[in-house]
């Protein structure tokens, strides 16, 4: 597939060496992939499908030459970096919430054995109207 289009090659790698030169024509001079495809004139989705090796040297050329970390990588890092907090911090919760419901099944279990154990049961409130009366 790639052998069809060697004009659309050509111009990918002459933009890619514009980018890296600094020398940015058609586009904003950014590393990116769509500053590539804007550079090259093609589009960029046909970069990302049809010449996926180009865009994979482009980065690594980036990385070589320039040591710079890729946009798109950084992107990718912050957002690793966010869900590994976000998930140290749902860990936490979780145990909390198995602390909270242990002491609160330990009350509930000695407020029950209090109950039970009680020979005077406590009179109703007022507001309550008992349907069967108390046994004695």
């Amino acid at each position: 597939m790639n052998d069809q289009h060697p004009d659309e090659r050509t111009r990918i790698r002459e933009a890619i060496d514009r980018l890296l030169a600094g020398q940015a024509v058609a586009s904003n001079g950014s590393l990116t992939v769509v500053a590539l495809a804007a550079e090259a004139g093609v589009h960029r989705m046909a970069l990302m499908k049809r010449h996926a090796d180009l865009k994979n040297e482009f980065y690594e050329r980036v990385r070589e030459e320039t040591k710079q970390i890729p946009e798109t990588e950084k992107r990718l890092r912050e957002t690793v970096t966010s869900l590994k907090r976000t998930i140290a911090n749902q860990r936490a919760e979780i145990e909390e919430l198995r602390r909270l419901v242990t002491n609160l099944t330990l009350a509930s279990a000695v407020l029950t054995e209090e109950q039970s154990t009680s020979t005077d049961p406590a009179p109703p409130p007022d507001n309550v109207i008992l349907l069967r009366p108390p046994t004695t």
